[in-house]
């Protein structure tokens, strides 16, 4: 096996053209640097609504928005791509419930992005839509393991007082999971920041627009200013996500 491995990665170096390192290398490297230790601390907020704070603002609502619209939207797919107790893994139902949600997370939210830029415009629309899209492949394939792993004992025992369908959905199938779909919304959230993070290098919204003029004009000291904002972004997204998670679990 550690042959198999060996071999596949040299054969992967094979292909990549390696030109050497360039002689500007190291000046960039110590710009870099130094705007990450003197970044520009005016573009934390002027009141422009471009500035930092405004920014993160948007992103973190793109991200927001997204996660929102693809945790409504997954439900129908998870249950879709579920097999319950009662059936045989491997159902056509379910397996093509899965096809379809690998085929929606083919995708990744920057083509999606591109792609949606060319139908409603440059913005954060264009990102949120990028988002939930993904999100929904993700989000569903989570949600419908959970369904599937679910504690039945509720369900049935709501079936052996005469219950139906709906109220067998409503009063046992959901509240029995709907923690587990919480703690995943909130992990798929984490997740988002970060790809919104980086959506608007290409037109659709949020921080990585001026992150990228930022680095084409070699403006370092504003690159590090964003840098530090979507670090500590990152960061507080985690921690406050990790710990609603842990009181959820």
């Amino acid at each position: 096996m550690a042959i198999i491995i060996v071999l596949v990665y040299w054969w992967s170096f094979q292909g990549i053209s390696f030109s050497g390192i360039k002689d500007s290398a190291g000046d960039v490297v110590k710009s870099i640097c130094n705007g990450l230790i003197h970044p520009d601390w005016k573009y934390i907020y002027d009141g422009s609504g471009e500035d930092l704070t405004s920014l993160i603002v948007q992103t973190l609502a793109i991200a927001f928005l997204g996660t929102f619209i693809s945790a409504l939207l997954s439900i129908p797919f998870a249950f879709w791509a579920a097999h319950n107790s009662k059936e045989i893994i491997g159902h056509p139902r379910s397996n093509s419930g899965k096809i379809v949600l690998t085929v929606i997370r083919t995708f990744p939210e920057i083509v999606l992005a591109i792609m949606f830029i060319k139908a409603v415009g440059p913005g954060s629309f264009a990102g949120v839509l990028a988002v939930s899209i993904h999100s929904i492949g993700m989000l569903g394939k989570l949600f419908s393991e959970a369904i599937e792993n679910m504690d039945y004992r509720a369900s049935e025992a709501l079936i052996s007082v005469g219950g139906n369908r709906l109220q067998v959905l409503m009063m046992a199938t959901l509240p029995t999971i709907m923690p587990e779909f919480l703690s995943y919304t909130l992990y798929r959230f984490e997740i988002a920041v970060r790809s919104a993070s980086i959506l608007g290098m290409v037109g659709a919204g949020g921080i990585g627009t001026p992150l990228l003029f930022a680095i084409q004009t070699r403006n370092w000291s504003r690159m590090g200013i964003i840098l530090i904002g979507i670090i500590i972004m990152v960061t507080m997204i985690d921690w406050i996500s990790g710990n609603l998670r842990k009181k959820l679990a």
